[in-house]
């Protein structure tokens, strides 16, 4: 399948969010609570470029519970068209979007124009929120030792809680993806 193909069989992000049953609520919480910079220029240029966008995610994803609600508001104010895919039933096209040339990670944002063609790849994580999850995970024991399911899904709900509570987190993932905007 091509990208405008892929597009199509996506559903939009209100059927999406509905149908959430692990982070809705914290997701809401960070759309509720972004308050997008008043940029105006920066949207009129980007409604110029009649851009859609694919979203690849998986609603128990800390990273889309807090990167989506930002995508939300770029795409509200710049008329941006998106259309949301589950990952794991779609892996013919997440093996196409790969973090590293091996990962899986999620949400991918993939830009594509008017006729379906690829503009740019937003994901799965802004560079500052990289830094800081590589920090919060450096100290877990190997994956081999007893206390590490226990010691790791502590790493997981520090981060989850801090993904939901900072909103300069947040403002990192707006000026990541305003960036890729901005380069298209």
């Amino acid at each position: 399948m091509n990208l405008q193909e892929w597009f199509e069989k996506g559903i939009d992000p209100d059927e999406y969010i509905e149908s959430m049953k692990t982070n809705k609520e914290n997701l809401l919480h960070v759309f509720d609570h972004f308050e997008i910079p008043d940029d105006d220029d920066f949207f009129k240029q980007v409604q110029k470029k009649n851009l859609r966008v694919i979203v690849l995610t998986e609603d128990w994803c800390g990273d889309a519970m807090m990167n989506i609600p930002i995508l939300l508001h770029i795409a509200q104010k710049a008329n941006i068209e998106a259309s949301f895919l589950a990952r794991d039933n779609n892996l013919e096209l997440m093996d196409q979007y790969l973090t590293n040339g091996k990962s899986r990670s999620i949400p991918i944002f993939i830009f594509i124009d008017e006729e379906g063609k690829e503009r740019a790849t937003w994901g799965p994580r802004a560079p500052k929120i990289q830094t800081f999850v590589e920090e919060a995970t450096a100290n877990l024991p190997a994956k081999n030792a007893a206390d590490f399911k226990d010691k790791q899904k502590q790493v997981f709900t520090f981060v989850s809680k801090s993904y939901r509570e900072n909103t300069d987190f947040w403002n990192q993932v707006y000026l990541s993806i305003k960036q890729t905007l901005t380069n298209i």
